[in-house]
């Protein structure tokens, strides 16, 4: 090694070592801004509202926006995320519910979401993540909605209909399925655990790769971790939480047959967001039983130049044959032109409950 590059290695990462001592600084100046703004709730009696999503989503896109490069934006996302993240837990960690065991996607997102500096809760089914939040066991929950291979959540839309709690967020989580195993060679391979929506977005590559293999539905991936990592002759089929968690070795990445397979997830509160710039909006309705009447609830929504992103119908479980609605538009419930399609459609409806507005997701 010539001295002429020692020379110049050295000035690099003393430059470095400068750089990162300017930024402890400005991380822990940031931490003390952020304690102020807890002071500054504390006096005016919103001590409550520790989270405020759209004040987060506006950070996140306007760091996306000056970010010169050349690390990316998603690289930059998950970085002032964890700040974030770090700074809120001065005031007071979030507890946040989602559907365990840990090491399931439901991890994932919670963590995508609120960072590690959050409190996680994993719940033992989609039902008692609802409850934690609505006992105010659990600050926020995060729950899965739909799946762009296998389509809706049919328990989350169930419980949505009747909770209290209010939808104040979204994750949009892309899907990664991994073969894991302590077994090196395929071929020794004869048990594949996993949760069945997970068996079913693999099974294309199951039926090429092991097609003498058993597959095993599980409650969740995690569990399906949990078995493979103690039995000889298993696998299981799982994501990147899974597998760092159970101390499983990949052994063939990336198997779900579609490609860009992503589930949605949506967090749910105690309050409402307030209008960040760039929001959705869900809402629960029901027509009356005559011709023509959901076009008629749909009007109000094209008549202000409202975009309408989703409409998932459901049976009503309160009447036979009977049908509700899961409708996403843009634009938060305050904006003028949204406000206005919702008193109209208030009027035309025979149910109709906002479940929240929200920031759009920032990737």
């Amino acid at each position: 090694m010539s001295d002429k590059f020692q020379k110049k290695l050295t000035a690099v990462r003393a430059e470095i070592d400068e750089i990162d001592a300017q930024l402890i600084a400005l991380l822990n100046q940031r931490a003390r801004c952020a304690q102020q703004v807890g002071a500054i709730k504390l006096e005016h009696g919103e001590a409550g509202f520790i989270y405020r999503p759209e004040r987060e989503a506006q950070v996140l896109r306007r760091i996306q926006e000056i970010n010169p490069g050349p690390l990316s934006n998603d690289s930059v996302t998950w970085f002032f995320r964890e700040v974030m993240s770090a700074c809120l837990s001065l005031e007071q960690p979030l507890g946040i519910a989602f559907l365990g065991p840990l090491g399931t996607f439901s991890e994932s997102a919670a963590t995508k979401h609120f960072g590690h500096a959050a409190r996680l809760m994993p719940q033992l089914s989609i039902d008692d993540v609802f409850r934690e939040v609505e006992s105010s066991h659990a600050d926020h929950a995060v729950v899965p909605i739909e799946n762009s291979t296998e389509g809706a959540i049919g328990r989350t839309l169930d419980l949505l209909m009747t909770t209290p709690l209010k939808m104040c967020g979204e994750v949009v989580l892309r899907v990664h399925q991994h073969l894991l195993s302590h077994e090196t060679s395929l071929d020794k391979i004869t048990r594949v655990y996993s949760h069945a929506q997970s068996l079913a977005q693999c099974h294309e590559w199951l039926n090429r790769t092991l097609p003498n293999a058993q597959r095993i539905s599980m409650g969740s991936n995690a569990q399906a971790a949990q078995c493979a990592a103690s039995e000889p002759g298993a696998a299981a089929i799982a994501g990147e939480a899974a597998a760092e968690r159970y101390h499983l070795p990949k052994q063939a990445t990336s198997i779900e047959d579609e490609p860009n397979n992503t589930t949605r997830f949506v967090v749910l509160g105690r309050q409402e967001s307030g209008v960040s710039g760039r929001d959705k909006t869900s809402l629960i309705m029901s027509a009356h039983n005559k011709t023509g009447a959901l076009s008629t609830l749909l009007a109000p929504f094209s008549e202000a130049g409202v975009s309408m992103t989703r409409l998932e119908s459901r049976p009503a479980r309160h009447t036979l044959w009977e049908y509700v609605f899961f409708v996403d538009i843009e634009g938060h419930r305050d904006d003028s032109a949204v406000a206005g399609a919702l008193a109209e459609l208030e009027k035309r409806a025979a149910y109709l409950k906002i479940l929240g507005s929200y920031p759009v997701a920032v990737y």
